[in-house]
C-alpha cells in the first residue's frame, strides 16, 4: 500500500495544502519551512493505531492541539484536518479522513469534527453518528484506533502502524547507556536500533548484514566484515567490523562505540531499507556522508524499494542527492514559506525549473535557487 494524495488544513505550517504523492518523494525547501512538520502527519496517523496510543496519547505527545494548529488560521477555523488517500496492491483505493477540534472553555476536550473512511470511493464510515451524539465522549476517540470498530477499513490502520520514521543520531548508539532507559516513542533516533537488530531471527539478521557488509565493502576504506555479537558478560548486543590491518594477514576490529557517524548512518539506513515494506521516513539521510556515496542514494533506494515494494518520503537539502538523473521532477515536493503558510508545489509543475531542466541542467541544480534563503547573502557577523 502506499499513499498516493495528501491534503490537510492548519496543520503546523501549512494552512492549507494538497499534494500527490509518488513511492518516492524527495521533499526540499529551505530551513523551518515545515519540511519534519509535514512528515509528521504519517506519525501522527501511526500514533492513532499504535499499542499504547489514540488520538489524545497522538495530541498530548505533541503538546496538544494548540500546538498542531497553524499559527495563521482565525478563531472561525476550528482545529486540523487531515485527508490521506491510500492505493492497496490490488488496486483497492482508500482515503481516510479527520477533523479535530477543541471544545470552548479553558479546560476544554479534543474531539473529533469528522472521521470519514471512503473504499473505491464508497462511503463506508462516517462521524459524528447517532452514538457520538448521543455520547459525545466517545469522540475524544477514533474508531481507525479501535479493533472492535475499525474490521471494515483495518488496512488502513495496519498501514499507518507499520510506518517507520528513521533521523538516525551516532552519539546514542555508541553511548546508549548514558542516556534515559526511557526512549521516544518508536525510537526515532536509534537509541535502540541495536536491540532492534537483536530482535531479529537469526537468519533474517545475517542476510541482512550480509548485504550491508557487501554495500561498505564498497564505500569504507579496508572494510572487511560486518558481525554480529553479544556480550560474554552482561548479553549487550553489539556490532563488530573487521578491517585490513596495515600488518600483513593482520585485521582490525571495532565495535560500535568506534565506528564513525557516516558508517553508522549507513548502517542505520541500509538496515531500514530492507525492513518490510511499510512507508519509511527519513530526514536527510546525506548527513555525515562522502558527496560521492550521497549520490548514489536515491538509485540504491529505488532499488531496494522496489524489490520491497515499499514507500520512501524523504528531506534533504543536499543537491548532490538531487543530482541522480533518475529522479523525476514529479518526485520532488518544493517547500516556500508565505506570509500565511508554506506551499507546496511539484517541480514538475514549475514551468521555469522544467524549461532548465529540459535544456540539460539536473534536479539539485534548478531546485537549489528556489530553496535558499531569501535573505541569506546578507547574512555576516563582520560587517
Amino acid at each position: 500500500m502506499i499513499i498516493t494524495k495528501v491534503a490537510l488544513k492548519n496543520w503546523r505550517n501549512f494552512k492549507q495544502a494538497e499534494v500527490t504523492l509518488d513511492s518516492r518523494c524527495f521533499i526540499v525547501g529551505p530551513n523551518a519551512c515545515g519540511k519534519s512538520n509535514f512528515l509528521d502527519i504519517f506519525r501522527f496517523c501511526r500514533d492513532l493505531v499504535k499499542q499504547g496510543g489514540g488520538l489524545q496519547k497522538a495530541l498530548s505527545d505533541r503538546g496538544g492541539l494548540s500546538k498542531i494548529r497553524c499559527l495563521t488560521s482565525n478563531s472561525s477555523e476550528p482545529g486540523i484536518e487531515l485527508s490521506i488517500h491510500l492505493l492497496d496492491n490490488d488496486e483497492t483505493s482508500w482515503t481516510y479522513e479527520i477533523g479535530v477540534s477543541r471544545e470552548r472553555g479553558r479546560n476544554g476536550r479534543s474531539l473529533l469534527r469528522f472521521e470519514k473512511v471512503y473504499k473505491n470511493t464508497k462511503l463506508i464510515l462516517e462521524r459524528p453518528n447517532k452514538l457520538d451524539k448521543k455520547d459525545d465522549s466517545l469522540l475524544t476517540q477514533t474508531h481507525l484506533e479501535q479493533i472492535n470498530s475499525n474490521a471494515a477499513f483495518r488496512e488502513i490502520a495496519n498501514f499507518f502502524n507499520a510506518t517507520t520514521y528513521l533521523h538516525l543520531v551516532p552519539q546514542l548508539i555508541r553511548y546508549a547507556h548514558a542516556f534515559p532507559s526511557e526512549s521516544l516513542e518508536g525510537d526515532p533516533f536509534g537509541r535502540t536500533f541495536l536491540e532492534k537488530i537483536a530482535k531479529a531471527s537469526d537468519g533474517t539478521r545475517e542476510k541482512k548484514l550480509k548485504k550491508i557488509e557487501q554495500a561498505l565493502q564498497i564505500v569504507l576504506p579496508q572494510f572487511e566484515e560486518l558481525k554480529f555479537q553479544r556480550d560474554e558478560i552482561n548479553g549487550l548486543p553489539h556490532l563488530e567490523a573487521i578491517y585490513q590491518h596495515w600488518r600483513a594477514g593482520g585485521a582490525g576490529r571495532q565495535r560500535e562505540d568506534q565506528f564513525s557517524d557516516g558508517t553508522l548512518r549507513l548502517i542505520g539506513l541500509f538496515w531500514s531499507l530492507l525492513e518490510s515494506n511499510s512507508l519509511l521516513l527519513l530526514e536527510e539521510p546525506e548527513l555525515s556522508l562522502h558527496s560521492e556515496i550521497i549520490q548514489k542514494l536515491p538509485s540504491l533506494i529505488y532499488r531496494l524499494q522496489t524489490s520491497q515494494k515499499r514507500q520512501v518520503i524523504l528531506t534533504t537539502h543536499s543537491t548532490d542527492l538531487l543530482s541522480d538523473e533518475g529522479i523525476s521532477p514529479k518526485e520532488v515536493l518544493i517547500f516556500t514559506p508565505e506570509k500565511q503558510g508554506t506551499s507546496i508545489q511539484k517541480a514538475s509543475d514549475d514551468n521555469e525549473l522544467m524549461t532548465l531542466i529540459n535544456t540539460g541542467f539536473n534536479i539539485g541544480e534548478v531546485v537549489k535557487p528556489k530553496t535558499k534563503p531569501k535573505d541569506i547573502d546578507k547574512l555576516s557577523f563582520f560587517k
